[in-house]
């Protein structure tokens, strides 16, 4: 697995279809969720993606303090479902946390976790702050992380 880091204005057409694609597989169709992916916030954020023959099949973004949440923050967390058994959530969850200290050198992350994640999130020292909330008709909780 090929991990990549661009700024938005970085993304190559492919690149920027290919996670738009992978991000409506995962939380509009899998989820049956239909919510408004295209937020005008990709173009604040860090993106983080996962090739595997020439595909992306792993991504995250990241923002910086303020733009999202009062601290640094993870978004749109997603591995395609034919390859979640390989274990690149956390691969790419490792180089999200990392991305995040080399740009932006802050002690917290914040995430906003599907609820059944909590696990996941977890074992990558995140801890539950608050109580469980919708989002998008789907259980979430705050959750942080400090270095």
């Amino acid at each position: 697995m090929n991990f990549i880091t661009k700024f938005f204005s970085e993304l190559n057409i492919t690149e920027l279809y290919q996670i738009l694609q992978l991000r409506s597989e995962v939380f509009v169709v899998e989820q049956d969720c239909v919510y408004q992916d295209v937020d005008f916030k990709d173009q604040k954020a860090i993106h983080i993606f996962g090739k595997k023959n020439d595909k992306i099949i792993a991504y995250t973004r990241i923002f910086k303090p303020g733009d999202y949440f009062k601290n640094a923050s993870i978004g749109r967390v997603v591995v395609a479902a034919n390859q979640r058994k390989f274990g690149y959530g956390h691969q790419i969850m490792k180089v999200s946390i990392d991305t995040i200290k080399k740009y932006f050198k802050v002690d917290e992350v914040t995430i906003s976790a599907q609820k059944y994640l909590q696990k996941f999130y977890e074992s990558h020292q995140f801890k539950q702050i608050g109580d469980e909330y919708l989002e998008d008709g789907i259980p979430h909780i705050r959750m942080d992380r400090e270095f």
